[in-house]
C-alpha cells in the first residue's frame, strides 16, 4: 500500500516521503496514529508542491550559510582533559556542547550544538573527525584533538602521604 508520511517514522522515512508498506501496518498503525495518509492523486500533488517549496527554502538557507560553512570547514579544536595514562581513555568526555562552545569562540558566529554530529561523546585521546550538519548539503568537517592533561604536582604529595601512612 502506498502512503504519504505526515511525521518522521524511524526506519521508514521522513515527513512527506511517499513509501510503500504492508496493508496491515498502514491500516492498523500508521494511519490511525496519524503518522500517514493514503497516497491519493490529490495527496501526491500536494506532496510534490511541498517538496518543491522545501527545496527552494533549503537552497536559500544554503546560500546564507555558505560563508559560515567556509569558516568552519577545516577548523582544528584542541581539548585538554584528564585521561588514563595507560589507555588514553578520558575520565570525562568531550560532548557536542563543548565542541559548539569552542567552535563559536573560534569562528565568532553561533553554532547550535544539535548541528554537531557525534555518534557518541568523545571518550579517548587523539584526533577525531566531526561533521557539522548546517543545512541541506552543507556539511563542513572539523578535527577535534583531545590531549591528556599533564600530571600536576598537586597530586604527587597526596600519593606520597598515603605511602607514608602504610609504612608506619
Amino acid at each position: 500500500m502506498k502512503i504519504v508520511l505526515r511525521e518522521d517514522v524511524p526506519q521508514l522515512g521522513t515527513k512527506w516521503d511517499v513509501v510503500t508498506v504492508k496493508n496491515g501496518y498502514a491500516r492498523n498503525y500508521l494511519i490511525p496514529k496519524g503518522f500517514a495518509v493514503l497516497a491519493t492523486d490529490g495527496e501526491l500533488k500536494q506532496v510534490a508542491e511541498i517538496q518543491r517549496v522545501q527545496t527552494r527554502k533549503i537552497a536559500k538557507q544554503e546560500a546564507q550559510l555558505q560563508a559560515l560553512a567556509d569558516k568552519i570547514n577545516g577548523q582544528k579544536l584542541v581539548f585538554t582533559a584528564r585521561a588514563s595514562a595507560d589507555t588514553g581513555r578520558l575520565f570525562g568526555s568531550v560532548t557536542a556542547g563543548d565542541i559548539a562552545e569552542r567552535l563559536e569562540a573560534q569562528v565568532g558566529e553561533e553554532v547550535d550544538r544539535r548541528k554537531i554530529v557525534l555518534s557518541e561523546a568523545i571518550r579517548s585521546t587523539g584526533d577525531h573527525t566531526v561533521t557539522v550538519h548546517l543545512v541541506g548539503r552543507l556539511r563542513p568537517t572539523i578535527t577535534v584533538t583531545v590531549e591528556a592533561e599533564a600530571e600536576t604536582e598537586g597530586s604527587e604529595p597526596a600519593a606520597r602521604a598515603e605511602t607514608d601512612l602504610v609504612e608506619a
